[in-house]
């Protein structure tokens, strides 16, 4: 769950852009690329999305979102922002498992 002003926020695109001149994901005409460079010592390797570097404020699991705070069902349970913790929704009258 994340909030409207999260919703901006969200990096990850299911489908990236297709390759065109000018587009988001193409390198061409940047400079950036070197012939046979070292990817691990190269600077793209250093800011590579971390699966293990955010942790959920509640209960210490992984989170998949690289801004977000908190896991998908700590925030659905709580049902608060899982970037901001913003309470977005009302669960006093659910009935939700204990776990």
């Amino acid at each position: 769950m994340v909030c409207k002003k999260c919703e901006k926020k969200l990096t990850a695109v299911a489908a990236p852009d297709k390759w065109k001149e000018g587009s988001k994901n193409s390198v061409a005409g940047k400079g950036d690329r070197k012939v046979n460079q070292n990817k691990l010592l190269s600077k793209s390797a250093k800011i590579r999305f971390n699966p293990y570097e955010n942790k959920c404020r509640i209960c210490k699991t992984k989170v998949n979102q690289p801004q977000a705070h908190y896991c998908q069902q700590c925030a659905y349970k709580r049902g608060i922002c899982a970037m901001c913790g913003k309470q977005v929704l009302d669960t006093t009258s659910y009935k939700q498992s204990s776990k």
